[in-house]
């Protein structure tokens, strides 16, 4: 498949541990969750491409289904830094090449996770860049749903593809 990029050769597949301060679970009456400070995704739409998802490495939360690249969030960051910060870190997503067009915000009091939803400017390739993924893959958005989707966000994906297009749409003028 052309819009696939798999790991390098003996490329490691799980972290050895936190590498941050932020890179914990938290516990609370609505469940488990990841990320200390909160956690960050970033919602990559090319209108070429289509939607840039991450395979989960089997080893992670929810491992071997598909969702944004993104992650714990560092202590003070804000949602939007931390989400681009960690495409970049593992699909090489370059920050100079999308524009924000919103955030989705689910909050549980202790915990929150951020989608931050960008339109892709200058087309780029992107590429495995730590053992967070088995591979990264450009879907038609039409197809997303049809995946074996984490399940958050597969909770969230009918809103956010909605909204997604809501952003895209031409403004008409009088």
């Amino acid at each position: 498949m052309e819009n696939m990029v798999s790991p390098p050769p003996g490329d490691p597949r799980r972290p050895f541990g936190p590498r941050d301060p932020g890179d914990a679970w938290v516990e609370g009456e609505r469940g488990r969750f990841w990320g200390r400070f909160g956690s960050a995704g970033l919602l990559a739409h090319d209108a070429e491409k289509g939607i840039l998802l991450q395979h989960r490495a089997t080893w992670s939360d929810h491992g071997g289904t598909w969702g944004l690249p993104g992650g714990a969030l560092h202590q003070g960051e804000d949602p939007v830094t931390g989400a681009l910060r960690e495409a970049f870190e593992e699909a090489a997503v370059p920050e100079e090449n999308v524009r924000v067009l919103f955030t989705s915000v689910f909050d549980v009091g202790y915990w929150s996770y951020t989608t931050v939803a960008v339109v892709v400017l200058e087309p780029f390739e992107a590429a495995i860049t730590d053992p967070e993924s088995i591979e990264l893959k450009w879907i038609p958005v039409d197809d997303v749903a049809g995946l074996n989707l984490h399940p958050a966000f597969a909770a969230s994906w009918p809103a956010l593809s909605e909204k997604l297009l809501e952003h895209e749409r031409p403004v008409l003028h009088d």
